[in-house]
């Protein structure tokens, strides 16, 4: 007969399930999708509906014929997020085969081999991201313009306004940035040239989603706002110091930012556990996303920047630790 192990009180029933906070989370999304749906069309269908599939598809193969688990994993909603998550990083006309291979990345190098979800250092959708950028580079950087709603391959493109700002960054010519949409085209979507990945476009989607989110409990603010405050605050002084920097409303609804601070730094997995360390976590990751934006090889630095957080989320998490039930603090 087994023992019976009891932990030490307080004991506490939670209604919190990973399948429920995953499904939320993909209920979160759903905004965006229908919006990626309205502006792309046929593209946006085409990548969503690959990218889920491969992810779904790939983990269930592995757990069953490598990692010889008894149960499957696929129903816990984990991997069609993931799925979710990485089609909304991509362009809207990305071949399928692309796709299938930047869900290799994801889950096959990201997620699984770590013992998957629960185990995974970095977050497996922007793995994914991250791979296809470096291998693709021409294909994940040419953005289709809204509107082509039956066009998939063969949409016309366009430049992003992060492309815009960077022109403009790199030339030190201020007037580049009457190219870019007004502050309520961005943040509606509405973008009369390149539009940028397929989740990003809708900053209003987006925080109806975290709204979502916050209300059911899935996750805090303390990582969305420290990131978006982080970033808007950095760039309205560079906007300070110079013209040819984008005013910080621009910059803050342009890109994957919003999409990268409510969806991706939230991961739980990867992200730090307590307030503060999210907000140590937030907070670098707006820096870096600033810092990469403006100055490194790429318009574009939001998964970059959670990447590279991701990495000291066991640092920040042994630096800030929770505090011990019980514990008194000790007096100096």
């Amino acid at each position: 007969m087994g023992k019976l192990v009891v932990s030490l009180s307080p004991h506490a029933h939670g209604t919190d399930t990973v399948e429920r906070n995953m499904y939320g989370v993909i209920i979160a999304l759903l905004p965006a999708l229908l919006v990626s749906f309205y502006f792309f069309g046929l593209g946006s269908v085409v990548v969503t509906a690959t990218s889920v599939a491969a992810c779904v598809l790939l983990e269930w193969a592995i757990s069953k014929y490598v990692l010889k688990q008894e149960r499957s994993t696929v129903m816990d909603g984990s991997a069609a997020l993931t799925g979710l998550l990485l089609a909304f990083n991509l362009p809207s006309n990305l071949p399928v085969w692309i796709i299938i291979i930047g869900a290799v990345f994801a889950i096959g190098v990201a997620k699984m081999p770590f013992g998957g979800l629960g185990n995974n250092i970095f977050n497996p959708a922007l793995v994914g991201r991250a791979a296809l950028l470096v291998a693709f580079p021409a294909q994940m950087t040419t953005w289709p313009k809204v509107g082509q709603l039956t066009s998939y391959l063969d949409a016309e493109t366009g430049a992003t306004p992060l492309a815009i700002m960077k022109e403009a960054i790199k030339s030190g010519d201020a007037s580049v940035l009457d190219r870019l949409p007004d502050s309520l085209s961005l943040f509606l979507g509405n973008h009369p040239d390149g539009a940028g990945a397929m989740g990003e476009i809708c900053a209003l989607a987006l925080l109806l989603g975290l709204a979502f989110m916050l209300w059911r409990k899935i996750i805090t603010w303390h990582i969305p706002v420290s990131i978006i405050a982080t970033v808007f605050v950095f760039a309205g002084l560079l906007h300070l110091a110079s013209p040819a920097y984008a005013d910080p409303v621009s910059v803050v609804l342009s890109g994957g930012l919003m999409l990268g601070a409510i969806f991706m730094a939230t991961d739980y997995v990867t992200s730090p556990m307590t307030p503060r360390g999210q907000l140590i976590y937030g907070v670098c990751i707006g820096l870096l996303t600033v810092i990469i934006r403006n100055w490194g090889a790429y318009p574009e630095g939001m998964s970059f920047a959670i990447l590279i957080m991701n990495a000291f989320t066991p640092l920040i998490n042994n630096y800030v630790k929770p505090k011990r039930f019980g514990e008194v603090p000790t007096k100096s």
